[in-house]
């Protein structure tokens, strides 16, 4: 089977190995999380590791049909266990088990159990396992495909046919970051057909299923009105208020149900501003991005693009591949793209499609200008000419090169 590799996930995996602590990689439906887990039982096996130390189940194929509930599956497992050695346990999808937590409980006490799961939402893995296993988890949000990991992945699918960064850029942004669709590279229809399906399974089994919705072309038309605003400033007011003058009147309550839905599916994910001046965080208004530009294709129409906030959605996920907390920069005169913060470093980006415009130039340096502080400061263009610059100490880089690790 070909697979993309995706080192800095699997090292993390590595880097946990027989940690007396829940390994949790959590992401949206179909990014990559039970390949990752095969490439892991795989370094474990060229590791030392033997098969029977390897225990895996996956809750959505039918043949566990039988484990789920939380007693018959901690059963079958301790039936497995080598009592002399290090076991190693994926439980794959595990929110499809009834009272998982106590078998996953269970299981973590024991001293020769090395435990790793997984599931599709961030409400099991925020919400249940923060309060159900406090202090005995970690975490790993997954993402689907960077920019870096999909022009790998066309070395696979692709390896005869050599592509500029721009012409693999186009393909990225015009199909799909998530994994499987790089086999159907280029066939539009299909993979049209496959975020389709993609899509309806996350709202209906994801959204609708959990937080019990009855309108499900409501939920739709808020799904579509964020996604055809990312990078633009809202709040649940001004969602209801434009869409209830547009003929589609819900109240602010329920829009705020219809968001908590989509992030914490982890369809969409939410930046919060950041006051640069007061280096505190703002409660009102906030932006949105799309965990696949390929879902906003597909839910407001190609001819919809816009080429700077495509490249700020893509930019916003690269930043907390890397290990970030990312806000909205707050100023008072003005605003900042992304605030990264990781750990006690800070830094600033702004993002623009292209600078050659001198006024454009002036107008993305402005914000960061105006910035007291001397943190890193960063704009990231598509433009090859003026990569590499240097602005009063604001470096101007290429933003392919920036997602690709080559600036």
């Amino acid at each position: 089977m070909k697979i993309i590799k995706r080192p800095d996930y699997l090292n993390f995996l590595i880097r946990s190995k027989d940690r007396q602590i829940i390994k949790v990689a959590s992401g949206i439906r179909r990014c990559g999380k039970s390949t990752l887990f095969d490439m892991y039982r795989e370094w474990l096996l060229d590791n030392g590791v033997a098969p029977n130390q390897i225990i895996s189940i996956n809750f959505e194929d039918i043949e566990y049909g039988h484990l789920t509930d939380y007693r018959p599956l901690y059963d079958h497992i301790k039936s497995l266990l080598s009592p002399d050695r290090m076991n190693y346990v994926f439980l794959d999808e595990i929110q499809n088990v009834a009272e998982y937590e106590k078998a996953v409980d269970s299981l973590f006490i024991k001293k020769n159990v090395d435990l790793y799961i997984t599931g599709s939402n961030a409400y099991l893995m925020s919400g249940d396992l923060a309060t159900l296993l406090t202090g005995r988890y970690i975490e790993m949000r997954m993402l689907p495909l960077s920019f870096a990991e999909y022009c790998e992945g066309l070395k696979i699918y692709a390896p005869d046919k050599p592509m500029t960064k721009m012409e693999k850029y186009a393909l990225y942004v015009n199909d799909s970051s998530m994994p499987y669709t790089l086999q159907l590279r280029g066939q539009h229809k299909d993979i049209r057909e496959y975020l389709e399906g993609l899509y309806n399974s996350i709202l209906l089994k994801d959204i609708v299923k959990r937080l019990r919705i009855s309108d499900v072309m409501m939920l739709e038309s808020v799904a579509k009105f964020v996604f055809d605003n990312i990078g633009s400033l809202l709040s649940t007011s001004k969602i209801a208020r434009t869409m209830t003058s547009s003929g589609r009147k819900i109240d602010q309550k329920t829009v705020e149900k219809y968001l908590k839905g989509l992030t914490e599916s982890l369809m969409a994910y939410q930046a919060n501003r950041y006051s640069i001046k007061a280096k505190q965080h703002l409660a009102t208004l906030e932006k949105y991005y799309v965990a696949d530009i390929g879902f906003r294709r597909f839910l407001i129409g190609a001819g919809r693009a816009d080429q700077c906030h495509m490249l700020e959605n893509i930019v916003y996920l690269e930043l907390l591949r890397r290990g970030n907390e990312v806000y909205v920069g707050h100023l008072p005169d003005g605003e900042v793209d992304f605030v990264a913060q990781n750990g006690d470093d800070i830094s600033y980006y702004q993002v623009a499609a292209t600078v050659l415009d001198g006024n454009i130039l002036r107008r993305e340096l402005g914000p960061l200008e105006r910035i007291p502080d001397h943190n890193p400061k960063t704009l990231l263009t598509l433009d090859e000419i003026g990569a590499g610059t240097s602005h009063n100490g604001i470096r101007q880089i290429n933003a392919l090169d920036w997602l690709l690790n080559i600036e």
